[in-house]
Order: C-alpha cells, then sequence, then structure tokens
C-alpha cells in the first residue's frame, strides 16, 4: 500500500503547487495589463490550464519545478513554455470546441494539451524527431484523443489539414511565414512570437478578417527559442 499512499501524496502536492500557479498566473495578467489590455483571462482558459498536470511534460529530474511560473529545459536544446505565456497564447487565439488549431512547435506537449481542453482538433508539429514522438505518447496516454501529432518542419504549416480557425507558434522566426498566413482562415488567429534570438522578439496577433485582409497587433516583449527548418 506504500507506494500507491505515495502516489496519491504526490497528486495532492500537484494540485496545490498547480492552484498556486493558477494565482501566479493571474498576478503576471494584472501587472501586464498595460501591454496586453486584459486585465484578466478568459474563465475556460484558466479552467484548462488548472487541468492539465504540467508536470507531466517536464523531465523528471526538473518535476519539483514544474509548477513554478517560469520556462524549463525538456531536452535537446528546447523549453516548456512558461505558464502564463502558454495561457496567455490561448486565450489571444480565442478557440473553442468548433475550432481547427494548428501548433507550430510541439516540443513537450504541454500548449497542444492546453488548446486540446477548449478546441475541437489539434494539429501540431515538432521538428525533432524524439520530441516529437515522446509527446504524441504523452498525449496519448493522458487521453488527449484529438491531437495529432507530426514529425516535420512547421515552418510550411499543414495545408492538408488547414485553414485553420487558429495558429500558434511556440518558436520565434524572424519573420512571420506566409505559409502560415495562407493556411488561417477568415476569422482566425495567427499567434507568434518574431523576432531573431539576439533581438528583442514581439508577441502578435495576426487576424485574418472576412475578406482576407491581415490585421497584425503586437501584444508583449517575449523569449523564445528560434524557429529552426531549412527556410
Amino acid at each position: 500500500m506504500l507506494p500507491m499512499i505515495q502516489s496519491l501524496h504526490a497528486e495532492d502536492t500537484y494540485s496545490l503547487q498547480r492552484q498556486e500557479m493558477i494565482l501566479a498566473i493571474e498576478r503576471m495578467v494584472a501587472d501586464t495589463r498595460d501591454y496586453t489590455g486584459r486585465a484578466s483571462l478568459a474563465p475556460e482558459v484558466m479552467a484548462a490550464m488548472a487541468r492539465v498536470p504540467r508536470h507531466e511534460f517536464i523531465p523528471e529530474e526538473r518535476r519539483t519545478y514544474a509548477y513554478e511560473n517560469r520556462p524549463l529545459p525538456i531536452g535537446s536544446g528546447q523549453t516548456i513554455s512558461q505558464p502564463y505565456i502558454v495561457a496567455l497564447m490561448t486565450d489571444l487565439a480565442g478557440v473553442n470546441r468548433d475550432s481547427v488549431v494548428l501548433e507550430v512547435g510541439t516540443g513537450s506537449g504541454y500548449q497542444a494539451a492546453v488548446l486540446a481542453e477548449l478546441a475541437g482538433q489539434v494539429y501540431t508539429i515538432e521538428i525533432i524527431e524524439e520530441l516529437g514522438r515522446n509527446a504524441a505518447k504523452l498525449l496519448q496516454r493522458l487521453g488527449y484523443n484529438n491531437v495529432t501529432v507530426r514529425i516535420g518542419d512547421g515552418y510550411h504549416g499543414w495545408p492538408e489539414q488547414g485553414p485553420f480557425d487558429a495558429i500558434l507558434v511556440t518558436a520565434a522566426p524572424e519573420k512571420i511565414p506566409e505559409p502560415l498566413l495562407e493556411q488561417l482562415a477568415p476569422g482566425g488567429r495567427l499567434i507568434i512570437p518574431v523576432g531573431g534570438r539576439y533581438d528583442v522578439q514581439s508577441l502578435q496577433v495576426v487576424e485574418k478578417d472576412r475578406s482576407g485582409r491581415l490585421h497584425t497587433k503586437p501584444v508583449l516583449p517575449v523569449g523564445f527559442v528560434p524557429l529552426t527548418g531549412d527556410h
């Protein structure tokens, strides 16, 4: 019985830590309201953040820090994004159960899991094969059956599954990839950090109106790993 008791204790600890993470996100949302124009995030987004077990997406040796409001290394030179950034990008995307979403940069699978709590279907692309395969197995084990993972270069999007109601990019290109703009549905939103590795990057929202015109709005200074690939 001892292993079961330890497991229950760990889950209780993680549950409390998730609650603390939610409070930390709420404080940071308030602190950045002058940038984002948001004094709070949608309740359904915060509920999704509270449900997804972030510790499952973090290497075991770093799980002590799983619910701290900061990015963490996940191997292969990549990171799992800060919870505040995951919540903000999800909120900016404005997805619902009718939404088909593309994520570029699966990483650990954490952002895809949060999106899967809210969207109808999530397609996610990872260029690093080991990360992509591990994320696919984990998402399947956790029951996220509305997520499809592909190994490939996300710069080119996933045209066979488009157009997309929302596209989230979790690595920074120096300029917005044209294929992603083409695959954005009318009325859709692209959430993307833009800038070089050593530049000040800007998290941007690109909206495509019903006539196909694009409207870009900078939201927040950020720091993401660079978008890699043959582009």
